[in-house]
């Protein structure tokens, strides 16, 4: 038996420890609980190798993911969870696997992750739903800091991470994302595999930072650029940029986009590019 057998051989079934410390989940909190140890192997498989730098998992819970990552052969798992329910359920997992899983009370949302152990680090997590857009988003400020970052989003999130311009998913996050990484979509998890089952189906995806942006830009002026078309997104882009203040009518033929475009129908790179001319224009 492999050390990573033997571990997960010492350790009740998670249901067993969901009942013994009463870890029903909480709505306030996002928490929908991934039991089906198939699964979750699953997705450790697809985060890569993992016997090398640091696993960095947010919202581990009771746990189940955390075991899926130790049994295949994580060097370094560190588990981050603001439930101060389930952190006792976390430490019989470190027990198990001694010296190899380091649970970190707390919120993910306050803490800087890209500092957290040594590199190569990876993020592997089911985020939970009401933050996984806003941990995205800050995660993608530091993306370099990471090798990779396997998540489970609802389906709807990651379809905006795939999205392709004129579509209805193609948004400003999208954008943010594709400039700065690639997205993979590798697999659909089905409502009933929780506890409790959420509304909707989850996608598991890989995103993979690039050696360097899609297209030069400064990223708060892209930030702003995005943010302004895609928040009258109905609107042509002559109407829409008015909020950057001034006639966007020079920026938009500097960056050589058409004033009667609207936000769906641009590219990343000419988004880069209306960003430039923006920075140009200052």
């Amino acid at each position: 038996m492999t050390p990573e057998e033997a571990g997960a051989a010492r350790l009740p079934p998670l249901g067993e420890v969901i009942r013994r410390y009463r870890l029903s989940a909480r709505k306030s909190l996002g928490q929908h609980f991934l039991l089906d140890l198939n699964l979750t192997r699953r997705i450790a498989r697809a985060a890569g190798p993992l016997d090398q730098g640091t696993v960095i998992e947010v919202g581990s819970g009771p746990g189940g993911l955390t075991r899926a990552l130790l049994a295949e052969g994580a060097r370094h798992v560190v588990a981050i969870e603001r439930d101060e329910r389930c952190l006792e359920a976390l430490s019989e997992i470190a027990g198990a696997w001694p010296g190899r899983l380091e649970v970190m009370p707390g919120d993910a949302l306050a803490l800087d992750i890209a500092t957290i152990g040594d590199p190569p680090r990876r993020v592997v997590a089911n985020l939970p739903y009401n933050i996984g857009t806003a941990l995205l988003l800050r995660w993608l400020q530091r993306i370099n800091s990471f090798e990779s970052l396997t998540l489970m989003f609802q389906k709807e999130v990651a379809n905006r991470l795939l999205a392709r311009p004129r579509s209805k998913d193609y948004g400003r996050l999208t954008v943010l994302t594709q400039w700065l990484a690639e997205v993979r979509p590798l697999f659909n998890v089905p409502a009933a595999a929780f506890t409790p089952p959420p509304r909707v189906v989850s996608s598991v995806v890989r995103i993979t930072p690039r050696p360097q942006p899609l297209h030069p830009a400064e990223r708060s002026t892209l930030e702003r650029v995005t943010a302004a078309a895609f928040g009258q997104r109905r609107k042509m882009l002559r109407q829409s940029l008015r909020s950057l203040g001034g006639d966007p009518a020079p920026l938009l033929q500097a960056a050589g986009v058409a004033a009667t475009a609207r936000a769906e129908e641009l590219d990343v790179r000419q988004f880069c590019a209306l960003a430039r001319a923006l920075d140009d224009a200052a």
